[in-house]
């Protein structure tokens, strides 16, 4: 699997597989999101599941699995053959904590089971967690996913373009 490089001005750069497989990938998500984000935001409840190929190749999603507020397991993929990442939600606006990257945990859930992750924050903003170089990275900012009309930007927290995964945690942790 091809392993999302850095998001540049609205541009990916991919290596290792076809542009085009990936910008499926990326079409897929952003339309899993644009119907769960809603739900997401109105529930504050988090939902997640996996991305990948079924027995004939064809990209597919599991049916998303209800989290909590502040977490989501997914039930087992059972029609997908191929996993290639996971992808969840992370509710309504809180100023309790700061949900507008993917934490520290999103990341070690995903690299523990060998995959990427995509994370749609209440901004609207989508995330690629690329656990071989353990980055992540914004794929599209405020607003390119539905998002929580309660959203307020953190006046002491510039959200990063990109984060390593000691810099997130550093971040996160400061």
């Amino acid at each position: 699997m091809g392993r999302l490089i850095v998001a540049v001005a609205a541009s990916l750069i991919f290596a290792g597989q076809t542009a085009a497989q990936d910008t499926a990938e990326v079409a897929l998500v952003k339309r899993i999101f644009a119907d769960l984000q809603p739900v997401s935001v109105a529930m504050n409840t988090e939902y997640c599941g996996y991305i990948g190929y079924d027995v004939n190749g064809v990209l597919i999603a599991s049916d998303p699995t209800m989290g909590g507020a502040d977490s989501c397991l997914p039930d087992d993929p059972h029609t997908i053959d191929t996993l290639v990442a996971s992808y969840h939600t992370h509710g309504a606006y809180s100023d309790a904590y700061f949900n507008e990257v993917p934490s520290g945990e999103d990341v070690e859930g995903d690299e523990a089971e060998g995959i990427d992750g995509y994370v749609a924050t209440p901004a609207g903003r989508l995330w690629y967690v690329d656990t071989q170089d353990m980055i992540v990275s914004q794929i599209c900012g405020i607003g390119c996913l539905p998002r929580d009309p309660q959203f307020q930007r953190d006046p002491e927290f510039a959200v990063a373009q990109s984060y390593s995964y000691a810099d997130l945690v550093q971040a996160l942790n400061d």
